[in-house]
């Protein structure tokens, strides 16, 4: 009696099945690992993004800081001025008047400077 073929062609079959599984299983691995590798990328690239705008940030807060203090040095222009015109109209006052001797003429003078209200007036404001 003839053996019979019909349990080889079965394993066969089951064998290119299994084989055509593997093959699609490896393409979907590869397909997810080139995925992986993109969302890393794009994860390293977002970092970076970050690190850059918190340098732009802390930038803006130095540039803030400096426009408050020129916006303080720019508040006391007017009260050199007057303070200007005092002398120079003391000045005139004095060569007008040659007989008051007791003030110099080069404007050498002892100021008293008010520290404690200017600090009060700064801490008011910030």
């Amino acid at each position: 009696m003839r053996q019979s073929v019909v349990p080889s062609r079965i394993s066969h079959a089951a064998s290119l099945a299994s084989q055509a599984n593997s093959a699609a299983a490896t393409s979907r691995l590869q397909e997810k690992k080139k995925e992986f590798e993109a969302v890393a990328a794009l994860e390293r690239a977002s970092a970076l993004f970050l690190k850059r705008i918190e340098g732009l940030a802390d930038d803006c807060e130095v540039m803030a800081d400096a426009g408050q203090v020129h916006g303080q040095v720019l508040e006391q222009w007017p009260l050199m001025f007057q303070s200007l015109s005092l002398f120079l109209n003391s000045r005139e006052q004095h060569l007008s008047d040659p007989s008051d001797d007791t003030l110099p003429l080069t404007g050498e003078r002892l100021v008293r400077v008010p520290l404690d209200e200017l600090q009060a007036d700064a801490s008011k404001q910030s």
